[in-house]
């Protein structure tokens, strides 16, 4: 695959180099190179920012709302916004839910649910684990039994990302236990005021509230929020994941944080020399840097294929994206040593201007290399993507 930009390509990129540079708020940029928390108000500031220039969701039709631009173009977009640090826009409405509503919601739905997803007028939050049902997704327990005109809803998720800001959860619900567990599911829109729902804060590690227990008791959900067919669920779930699994490769994020590790192993020292000159540490960085290269070519090759949804290979963008992501936080702890393992919340929060170690790149480290864990397992585990490129790219 030929990665050399055309003259129209350039001048796209310079287009939008010159709306980052006029339209990136500083204390967010900040936030975002210094590994610093967000908040619920940065997360939507930026995306109504970008909503206002008609490019918060660069992969939709032209139809729906989106830019109309090209694979190479939402890959430019991408690189330029991780160069710059912005914050993300996050994907749960935009390049999850949003798709399936596409693919298999019926007019109403569309008209109502995807302006709002666009300006992030509704946060959505993806109801799909249970403590029982990860990785085997089809075991899950959480059940929706019809009554009239609403579903009645009854169980729990967990591991549910930023949903104590969340307006809106989709969920998958099994409406039928007398089938196999897989065509016994729906896919349902709720929303989260509704009486009866419970959120429970899971902190983690870094000592940070990102993932939550909902809960769901005797929950009233109206029959007009079931995507497409009863006990179709299923087929939706998998159409959603592709797409989440293409997003998780994160190729330009990793570029940007590539540039972080050799800024931090220039700056740290090992036997009186910058820690980028000792040749085991640089041949790591090089090893690295050539993996990243070969996963933004797949990358590429993947989104050209436009017309389709995406397939197996997701799978293996998310494997190897999540490993380079790991190996990224893995090396910047290793560069700065024991120096790394402290980590300062007020700094984090932004709550304090310096970290109190004295080290400003050091202190986020160890929390972003253990918040980075969970890669691996999210959007499915690796092991099992491994399972599927086995059976659906290789045969076996």
């Amino acid at each position: 695959m030929d990665l050399t930009y055309t003259a129209a390509d350039l001048a796209f990129r310079d287009m939008v180099r010159g709306f980052l540079d006029a339209n990136l708020p500083s204390d967010l940029q900040k936030k975002v190179r210094n590994h610093l928390r967000l908040s619920r108000q940065d997360y939507v500031r930026w995306h109504q920012i970008v909503a206002r220039q008609g490019w918060s969701a660069p992969a939709w039709p032209v139809e729906y709302g989106g830019p109309g631009w090209t694979p190479t173009q939402r890959h430019i977009w991408e690189e330029e916004c991780a160069r710059a640090g912005t914050p993300p826009i996050l994907p749960f409405g935009v390049n999850m839910v949003a798709p399936v509503i596409m693919a298999f919601g019926n007019a109403a739905q569309k008209a109502h649910y995807l302006p709002r997803i666009l300006n992030c007028d509704d946060w959505w939050c993806q109801g799909y684990s249970e403590p029982g049902a990860g990785s085997d997704l089809a075991a899950l327990k959480t059940s929706a039994e019809r009554v009239g005109e609403h579903y009645i809803v009854n169980g729990q998720k967990t591991w549910t990302t930023l949903a104590q800001h969340a307006d809106m959860i989709f969920c998958l619900v099994r409406t039928d236990a007398s089938v196999p567990k897989q065509q016994g599911i729906s896919f349902l829109l709720i929303d989260m005021k509704s009486p009866g729902i419970t959120v429970r804060p899971i902190v983690m590690l870094d000592e940070d509230h990102e993932i939550n227990e909902v809960f769901f008791d005797n929950v009233k959900v109206p029959v007009q929020n079931l995507i497409g067919q009863e006990n179709k669920g299923w087929t939706y779930a998998k159409y959603l994941l592709g797409h989440e699994r293409t997003g998780i490769a994160a190729v330009g994020r990793s570029k940007r944080e590539l540039l972080c590790l050799k800024k931090i192993a220039s700056e740290h020292y090992k036997h009186g020399k910058p820690l980028m000159q000792d040749p085991v540490f640089a041949a790591k960085i090089a090893s690295l840097e050539i993996d990243l290269m070969a996963l933004e070519t797949t990358v590429l090759r993947v989104l050209t294929r436009a017309a389709q949804a995406p397939g197996p290979e997701a799978s293996l963008l998310k494997v190897r994206g999540t490993e380079i992501q790991q190996l990224l936080t893995e090396l910047m702890v290793e560069a700065l040593g024991p120096a790394a393992l402290p980590f300062d919340t007020a700094y984090l929060d932004g709550k304090a201007d310096h970290a109190v170690t004295g080290d400003d790149a050091g202190a986020p480290l160890a929390a972003y290399y253990f918040n980075y864990r969970k890669t691996s397992i999210y959007g499915g585990s690796n092991e099992i993507q491994k399972n599927i490129i086995a059976q659906m790219i290789l045969g076996l």
